[in-house]
């Protein structure tokens, strides 16, 4: 069973930064890609940034130039460096997982609980 730990949510003012982690774990040898998606009250769960494990990114068109996806493969961790927040970007952000190889086989498709982001004054 494959389990994605996300941390480094919390409040922040506009214009300041935020960098969120999730760290995989469950006898993994690999994972295809991984991201990060957010849920804002009464609204549908959206795509914020993936990255394959060759490095590729895809960044949703309303966080391109203020966010960053990076992975550490080794340690089976992905990064979301948040510059520029807006009171927009307050959501729930949660952590994915897609293509897991482990010792128990292949696993499609991982989530994590999700942490908090809050942009206000």
């Amino acid at each position: 069973q494959v389990q994605l730990v996300e941390s480094g949510g919390g409040l922040v003012q506009p214009g300041g930064s935020l960098r969120l982690s999730c760290a995989a774990s469950g006898s993994i040898f690999s994972i295809n890609a991984m991201g990060w998606y957010r849920q804002a009250p009464g609204k549908q769960r959206e795509l914020v940034a993936t990255i394959t494990s060759g490095g590729s990114t895809n960044y949703a068109d309303s966080v391109k130039g203020r966010f960053t996806i990076s992975r550490d493969n080794a340690k089976n961790t992905v990064y979301l460096q948040m510059n520029s927040l807006k009171p927009g970007d307050t959501a729930v952000y949660y952590c994915n997982a897609r293509g897991v190889v482990t010792i128990a086989g292949w696993q499609d498709t991982s989530w994590g609980q999700g942490t908090q982001v809050t942009v206000s004054s």
